[in-house]
C-alpha cells in the first residue's frame, strides 16, 4: 500500500513537473505582447549602451581601441608643419592622447543621457525596430537623439578637454601656425569635433552590442529577452 502510494505521488510529481517545464517554454517561446516587445528592447539597449559607456570611460577605452579619436586632416597637417618648431616636435602625440582622455571622461556622463532618451521609445517604434535592420534600433537612437545628445554632451566634452589642457595646447599651436605666410588660416576650436568623433564611437559600442543581442542567444540573459528576440530570429 505504501509502495503504491509512493508510486502515485511521483507520477503526480513527474507530471506537475511536466506542466511547470510545459508553461515556462510556452511563456519563453510564445508570440510576445507589444508591451513585451517595448520592454525588451529597451532592455536590450540599456545593456548595450551600459556595456559602451563603460568600456568608453576606463583609460585607454578610446585611446587604445578602435573607437580612436584620431586628428582631423587639417590639425595633421599642422603638426607636421609645426614638428621642427621648439616646443611642438611631439604635438600631435600630446594632442591624441588628451582628446582621447578628454571623450573617455566625458563617457563617464553618456549612460544616463542615453538611457533617457530610451525610455521615450514607443511600443510602434520597438516593433519596427525589432523586425528591422540588425542595426535599427542604433539607427532609431541615432537619428531621435544626435542632436540632443550632441548638445548635452559638447559642454562635457569641452570641460573634460579643458581638465586636460587639450584645448589650450591645440590653441597654442594653431596661434604659432596660422603665423606662417600663405597657408590657410585654421580654427583652433577642438570641441565640436571632438565631440562628434566621441558619439561616434559611443553609438558604434552600441551598435555592437545589437548585434551581439541579436544573433548571440547566449547574450539575451532574461526570459524576456529571449522571448522577445525569439520573434525576431523566426523573420
Amino acid at each position: 500500500m505504501i509502495k503504491r502510494t509512493l508510486f502515485v505521488l511521483s507520477i503526480a510529481l513527474l507530471a506537475s513537473s511536466c506542466d511547470t517545464l510545459s508553461n515556462l517554454v510556452t511563456s519563453v517561446y510564445s508570440e510576445p505582447t507589444t508591451a513585451e516587445i517595448g520592454s525588451g528592447l529597451k532592455s536590450a539597449l540599456e545593456i548595450g549602451i551600459g556595456k559602451g559607456s563603460d568600456a568608453l570611460s576606463q583609460i585607454d577605452g578610446y585611446f587604445k581601441s578602435p573607437y580612436k579619436i584620431l586628428l582631423p586632416e587639417e590639425a595633421r597637417k599642422i603638426t607636421a608643419k609645426l614638428k621642427n618648431v621648439p616646443g611642438f616636435s611631439d604635438l600631435e602625440n600630446v594632442i591624441l592622447e588628451k582628446i582621447n582622455r578628454g571623450a573617455e571622461d566625458a563617457a563617464k556622463k553618456a549612460k544616463p543621457i542615453f538611457v533617457s532618451a530610451i525610455t521615450e521609445m514607443t511600443f510602434s517604434d520597438a516593433l519596427n525596430i525589432l523586425m528591422g535592420q540588425s542595426d535599427a534600433a542604433t539607427q532609431y537612437l541615432q537619428q531621435k537623439t544626435n542632436e540632443q545628445l550632441y548638445q548635452e554632451f559638447n559642454p562635457v566634452i569641452i570641460e573634460s578637454l579643458d581638465k586636460f589642457q587639450a584645448r589650450k595646447v591645440w590653441s597654442d599651436a594653431v596661434a604659432v601656425y596660422n603665423k606662417i605666410p600663405l597657408i590657410n588660416k585654421a580654427n583652433p576650436d577642438l570641441g565640436d569635433y571632438v565631440t562628434r568623433e566621441a558619439l561616434k564611437g559611443m553609438f558604434g559600442m552600441v551598435a555592437k552590442e545589437e548585434q551581439n543581442i541579436r544573433t548571440n542567444v547566449s547574450a539575451r540573459t532574461s526570459d524576456l529577452l529571449r522571448k522577445v528576440f525569439a520573434k525576431q530570429d523566426k523573420k
